[in-house]
């Protein structure tokens, strides 16, 4: 069984309370461009919609509980929010709460959740703790 990443673990406990949404970039890798020796998936830079398309399909697999949309071909997403490759945020009712550093140096899952475990303490109460 493949090992479940941080984020994938975040979606699971808290998919209750919060609604996660991948916003499909350029892809920061592609097989015929800036190659990396660590990535699990082999795609070429998208020439078009439907390229782009189909290799959202491949990352839809691996991120089950998260909505998934495209960027435009024109990266318009990814230059306002200056996610360049990736980056992590948290919006409420139109409200930037939470913006993580630009990936990969910045992509802090660590920090994502120290925002959601406040966020669900908030709206749950501080739980019980054994003693």
């Amino acid at each position: 069984m493949a090992r479940m990443s941080a984020f994938q673990r975040l979606v699971t406990k808290y998919q209750r309370d919060v609604d996660f949404l991948i916003i499909y970039i350029e892809e920061a890798h592609p097989s015929d461009g800036w190659i990396t020796t660590d990535s699990p998936y082999i795609i070429p830079q998208h020439r078009s919609l439907e390229d782009r398309v189909s290799a959202a399909r491949v990352l839809q697999r691996g991120a089950p509980g998260c909505s998934l949309v495209l960027d435009t071909m024109a990266n318009s997403s990814s230059s306002a929010y200056g996610a360049y490759f990736e980056r992590l945020y948290v919006i409420q009712s139109g409200t930037i709460m939470y913006q993580g550093g630009r990936g990969p140096d910045g992509y802090q899952v660590s920090e994502l959740r120290t925002w959601l475990e406040r966020y669900d303490e908030q709206l749950h109460g501080a739980r019980p703790r054994r003693v």
